[in-house]
């Protein structure tokens, strides 16, 4: 390549590198090497190991680690199956088709905090929409949210709630792209729905999934402006996660250097994610 045409190619570049090393490449070394200063919101610069030994020791992390990687467990392969399902089931030639994709995709478009706030009614005690129906068949209900042992659980419907129907639509988008010739061909073969299902739909699916996937473990970990509406992560941390303990440890209780130390733990579990997702999963993805 001629040399005008490589300056060329890197001027054009520039302002996306640029952005991206100022937002993203220098704030991550940034909190890396803030994450071995003393703590407090002072610019120390003395290099520490302290912030490390108080994480080990710290009952609270160790409860919220559990917790994200409970919610992700669940809300990941839940919300994914469940797209999946509605998808299958508006692609077919069903009466009022245009309206269910609607319905299924409406949840999507709402903000997190009106979501929340919704929710928030379902779960209430003594008015609550779920609590009600309860009393119809004589039960006198749950505390969902002041519960610990049905908190963390009551978020994950919520989510799952959300976010079934974005991954419905991309699924939705893969299925009407999927050539009718593949269909055609195991009609003839005799092949059951369940073995056309297996055998066609869902390797053709893969790359999908594979995106699907990557964006649900994302939105697992970085939702968090539900907690600040519903449980502020209790009871007692029951609800508290990842995320929402760096917010707490950054801007309520002052400790940037804790904070940093936790975000890097994020970061780490965002990066085994990652090589599991394109060096395991992705081998397996069937590309057309």
């Amino acid at each position: 390549m001629p040399r005008h045409q490589q300056i060329y190619a890197w001027l054009l570049l520039f302002p996306a590198l640029a952005l991206l090393a100022a937002f993203t490449h220098i704030p991550m070394i940034k909190t890396l090497w803030r994450s071995f200063t003393s703590s407090g919101m002072q610019n120390n610069t003395g290099f520490t190991l302290d912030n490390y030994r108080y994480l080990l020791e710290d009952d609270v992390f160790w409860q919220v680690l559990s917790n994200s990687l409970w919610y992700a467990a669940v809300t990941v392969p839940v919300s994914m199956i469940l797209a999946l399902a509605m998808a299958l089931w508006v692609n077919g030639k069903i009466r009022g088709r245009s309206a269910l994709r609607l319905a299924y995709f409406t949840p999507t478009i709402l903000p997190m905090i009106t979501v929340a706030n919704i929710w928030l009614f379902f779960y209430t005690p003594e008015i609550g929409l779920f609590n009600n129906i309860l009393g119809w068949f004589g039960h006198s209900g749950y505390n969902w949210l002041g519960d610990p042992d049905l908190s963390l659980f009551s978020l994950m419907l919520m989510t799952i709630w959300k976010e079934a129907g974005f991954f419905m639509i991309f699924y939705l988008a893969a299925l009407q792209g999927i050539s009718r010739d593949f269909y055609q061909a195991a009609a003839i073969e005799g092949s059951s729905r369940w073995t056309t299902l297996r055998r066609i739909t869902l390797p053709l699916l893969m790359p999908t999934t594979l995106f699907v996937l990557i964006n649900a473990f994302l939105n697992a970990f970085k939702l968090v402006d539900h907690l600040f509406i519903l449980t502020k992560g209790g009871p007692n941390n029951a609800t508290n996660l990842l995320l929402y303990y760096i917010y707490e440890n950054a801007f309520s209780f002052f400790d940037a250097a804790y904070a940093s130390v936790l975000t890097v733990v994020l970061l780490s579990i965002l990066v085994v994610l990652a090589v599991f997702q394109f060096g395991v999963i992705e081998r397996r993805v069937h590309y057309r």
